[in-house]
């Protein structure tokens, strides 16, 4: 019975209106667009350079480890919060929460931080538009394979910003304006 509760889709009731069924699948899509990028960069860790060509060796370790794993960490925990823009919590504070536990969460709390960490995350991929063109230069690679396997595991990150700011709008036209509605 346990099985059938994880692989249940999410249920889009459990918000006071109807969430739509493309922004259930894009919040929950998120976290996964993020994880290749998380993943990649742990072996970093460990001094593995991951195909990489540096001119000087990295920072010392005890630098080196908080970083990676807490980007890594913060940047996981930062996409699942877009989650909460199409599920319950994110309209009222769970009561596990002390001091705010029940409390409705007020649209604009959450619309504001939501559109702009996607603005932001929206205008950083200009980076890799710009390596991709040449304009910038760029980490060399041992060989093109190391160079193919970055791409592919960094990538999925210059979608983050969007579909946070696509999510907000849904959020927004479901919390703030009660007779519009989004297709899917």
């Amino acid at each position: 019975m346990t099985i059938k509760l994880l692989h249940r889709a999410p249920v889009a009731s459990d918000t006071e209106r109807d969430v739509p069924r493309w922004a259930l699948r894009a919040a929950y899509a998120v976290p996964l667009l993020v994880l290749p990028s998380c993943l990649w960069r742990l072996p970093f860790v460990l001094d593995f350079p991951m195909g990489q060509i540096h001119d000087a060796h990295m920072p010392a370790l005890w630098i080196r480890i908080p970083y990676i794993l807490g980007l890594s960490t913060l940047s996981e925990l930062a996409a699942l919060l877009s989650i909460g823009l199409v599920r319950r919590w994110g309209e009222v504070v769970p009561g596990w929460v002390p001091f705010l536990g029940g409390r409705r969460v007020r649209p604009m709390a959450a619309i504001v931080p939501a559109a702009a960490g996607g603005v932001i995350l929206s205008v950083l991929p200009v980076q890799t538009v710009l390596q991709w063109m040449g304009a910038v230069d760029e980490v060399p690679y041992e060989n093109v394979w190391w160079k193919i396997l970055a791409n592919v595991c960094i990538t999925p990150l210059n979608l983050w910003g969007p579909l946070v700011l696509a999510l907000t709008c849904a959020y927004y036209v479901r919390r703030c304006r009660p007779g519009m509605t989004m297709r899917a």
